[in-house]
């Protein structure tokens, strides 16, 4: 008997422009321990589906028109809220994707994860607390009872989502919905991540829903898949048998726009246009601790018309090594030299003339945009500040930098908020190859987008590259999209570079144990299998 078996489910949001179904009559199990996991891009349904079940959709606007979803012999969507409240937690968990606003900010880890305890098993506080502890121990947090009374802020990403992890686990539920858990996490903290889930899933035999729009992830993860496109599965079935032999037409683009081939070896002659010399930058330490040492003596070498990689675990220095090359961040020590100008001592007015020159795509687009500014106002105003055309060519400007990145001009007047991720994406894109730069820093650019996107993002970039004749700095923690679109490929930990290497020769025959470390934590063994990758 399934654990949780989910018949004909209907969620819709009703509007001021109609109603729109979210879900549109969906059916699936879930057995105690296995894994099902819910693929397709954003806005395709998965979440909310889920979520609907634990009653944890708004409503308004949202709501559940049909169907029936057993659990322990009860239909989870004619309970009443209080009910819901029994089940969310005991026996039904969720992996949040954003570990950081999962977590309340004011509250230490101790007091989060000793909550449900007290609340389903009026457990006392001592009791919980042992419980807690020894929770945080099962999830690989060192330290634990130490750790206990620390704040979210306190802790890294990975380290975070391994305390939700464990607030999820604490309770002993039979069901976790994990909700695109390993979404932003370094390739060796998502390994550790996903061993965890299955180890534990096994010991405890518990049953598992993973949302993702990482393929690579879901081959190493699932045992059966749901392919959802539009509210609806338009195929399911085993993992090895969605892979091999998928049949419809959207699952097959999903797998096609997996990142799999090697970028071909460049052949032009190495000419530099950044040299970087024994390059420090440090920070302060938190409540009066010693210094950090971000950037401790880096000295590597950019080549004109080149992409060069950057990876690394979080705070390996990767995006600090960006910033201190463009001067957003000031080094305290060493060279860099761009062009052939010292760029470390100039002052703002004397970096004003070499900012049309060097730009930057930033990691969250819908952050770095200015939610005030209209697409033609973020897009023109680089070009007027540097005097690239002056008012009675911007128009004309505009539109062809839309043109160029694949944006419609009808939106030339809407907001950022009025597009999706890939399309804010291409925004950004567009004002940082608009003053025709030279250089640019790519941090983290596809980190958080569907796979189809991504592709769509990474084949710009390219296009770009090529016909502007770019340079590029492409930092990322994914290494499949850095072997797709890199030349070159320099791997950093703890501020320093440990080894570099044409992308070739980096993922053929790595030299440093952490360099193969990082390869061997690439998920997706099962595409790469499929595809007779090298990998």
């Amino acid at each position: 008997m399934a654990l949780l078996d989910v018949t004909d489910l209907k969620v819709h949001f009703h509007t001021r422009n109609g109603v729109v179904p979210a879900v549109d009559g969906i059916s699936f199990q879930v057995e105690a321990g296995k894994t099902l996991a819910i693929i397709g891009e954003s806005g395709s349904g998965k979440s909310v589906a889920c979520y609907s079940l634990v009653g944890l959709i708004p409503k308004p606007p949202g709501r559940i028109e049909d169907g029936r979803a057993l659990f322990e012999g009860q239909d989870l969507l004619t309970l009443s809220e209080a009910q819901l409240r029994k089940v969310r937690g005991k026996g039904i968990s969720i992996i949040f994707q954003d570990p950081m606003t999962s977590l309340n900010p004011y509250m230490t880890i101790g007091e989060q994860l000793i909550e449900p305890l007290q609340l389903h098993f009026s457990m006392s506080r001592r009791d919980a607390w042992q419980k807690g502890i020894k929770t945080l121990e099962e999830v690989g947090i060192q330290n634990a009872e130490r750790r206990m009374h620390a704040y979210p802020f306190e802790f890294s990403g990975g380290m975070r989502q391994r305390v939700v992890i464990a607030m999820a686990l604490v309770a002993e539920p039979q069901l976790i919905i994990a909700d695109e858990p390993t979404t932003a996490l370094d390739v060796t903290v998502q390994a550790q991540i996903l061993k965890l889930l299955r180890d534990l899933q096994q010991r405890r035999n518990i049953g598992v829903i993973f949302i993702s729009h990482d393929l690579s992830v879901v081959a190493d993860i699932a045992d059966d898949i749901c392919v959802m496109q539009h509210g609806r599965f338009v195929e399911q079935g085993e993992r090895m048998a969605i892979f091999q032999t998928p049949q419809h037409e959207y699952t097959r683009k999903l797998l096609a726009a997996v990142p799999a081939a090697a970028k071909r070896p460049a052949s032009y002659t190495p000419e530099p246009l950044i040299t970087i010399t024994d390059l420090y930058t440090q920070f302060c330490g938190n409540r009066g601790g010693p210094a950090v040492k971000a950037l401790d003596g880096i000295s590597l070498q950019i080549n004109r018309h080149e992409i060069l990689g950057l990876v690394g675990e979080s705070g390996s220095g990767k995006s600090t090594l960006g910033r201190s090359i463009l001067r957003l961040l000031q080094p305290c020590s060493g060279s860099i030299r761009f062009d052939g100008r010292e760029l470390v001592h100039l002052s703002a007015a004397e970096l004003k003339p070499l900012r049309r020159r060097m730009q930057m795509i930033f990691q969250d687009p819908y952050s770095s945009l200015n939610p005030r500014m209209t697409v033609y106002d973020t897009l023109a105003e680089p070009l007027l500040l540097h005097g690239v055309v002056d008012r009675k060519g911007l128009d004309t400007a505009v539109f062809e930098l839309m043109d160029a990145v694949g944006l419609a001009r009808a939106n030339v007047l809407r907001y950022p908020h009025e597009f999706s991720g890939g399309q804010r994406q291409r925004i950004a894109i567009g004002r940082a190859i608009g003053t025709k730069p030279e250089f640019i820093v790519a941090d983290e650019p596809v980190s958080a987008l569907d796979v189809t996107i991504q592709a769509q993002i990474l084949d710009l970039l390219l296009d770009l590259v090529a016909r502007f004749n770019l340079s590029m700095l492409f930092i990322s923690h994914d290494l499949a999209v850095v072997r797709y679109l890199a030349d070159r490929i320099v791997v950093m930990k703890a501020g320093k570079l440990v080894e570099s290497g044409t992308t070739h020769d980096m993922f053929t025959s790595p030299q440093q144990s952490y360099t193969q470390a990082l390869l061997a934590a690439i998920p997706g063994r099962v595409l790469r299998d499929l595809d007779d990758s090298p990998l």
